[in-house]
């Protein structure tokens, strides 16, 4: 199991790699928000353990953006904020636990097994489909009528946000926050690019899935 470690405690984070590593866990840190963010957005993360106050982005607002992009990562809050509202906001925003430091190291640890059993349950079917078109997210495997697309990892990670919002018409300010990271500072025409490339690959044949809504986004 893959944990990743958001916090800009580094001793604190380093103690938890050293304790949890010998229960089989593998550790990867975050030290910031917005680093937090791009990390848990990979597929191989199992659980993220998660502070509320950083830099850059604060907790909160990681957990916000993770659950906006449909992504179902386990999510536990340590933080020293104790405060009755902040677990409740935690709690209510989609994190699975929230643990208040000093902890228990043993009590965390059956934190973040019950976590995952609940994870596991909720995740058993990772296909997304619509109409012939069907996205494995556990195997990374695209397919339209049967027949295997090969796709670049933005051209998948731009189908992948398209098909959690079916039915939903996105901005691309949405999509240029979600699929390129909030802090793109590039040109906003590399929507409409990566767009053109996607139904080159997924929409050539009936009936059409991607639609263009003039004046608002996709």
């Amino acid at each position: 199991m893959r944990i990743l470690i958001v916090d800009d405690d580094t001793k604190l984070s380093a103690l938890l790699k050293d304790y949890l590593e010998p229960f089989g866990f593998e550790v990867s840190f975050a030290p910031d928000g917005i680093t937090g963010l791009t990390k848990a957005q990979a597929p191989e993360i199992d659980l993220v353990f998660l502070d509320v106050m950083m830099p850059g982005l604060d907790g909160f607002e990681v957990l916000r953006r993770l659950r906006l992009d449909g992504i179902k990562t386990p999510v536990v809050f340590l933080t020293a904020r104790d405060a009755v509202d902040d677990r409740v906001r935690g709690l209510k925003g989609g994190a699975d636990d929230y643990v208040v430091k000093p902890f228990a190291i043993a009590e965390l640890t059956a934190r973040v097994r019950v976590a995952l059993r609940h994870s596991d349950a909720e995740n058993a079917n990772t296909l997304l489909s619509l109409s012939d078109l069907e996205l494995d997210q556990e195997a990374h495997r695209v397919t339209r009528s049967g027949t295997v697309v090969s796709l670049s990892p933005t051209e998948y990670k731009l189908l992948r946000y398209l098909l959690l919002n079916s039915g939903r018409v996105l901005t691309r300010a949405q999509i240029l926050d979600h699929v390129w990271n909030y802090d793109f500072d590039g040109d906003a025409s590399v929507v409409e690019t990566y767009m053109s490339y996607l139904r080159r690959k997924v929409d050539t044949v009936e009936p059409k899935l991607i639609h263009t809504i003039r004046g608002v986004g996709y």
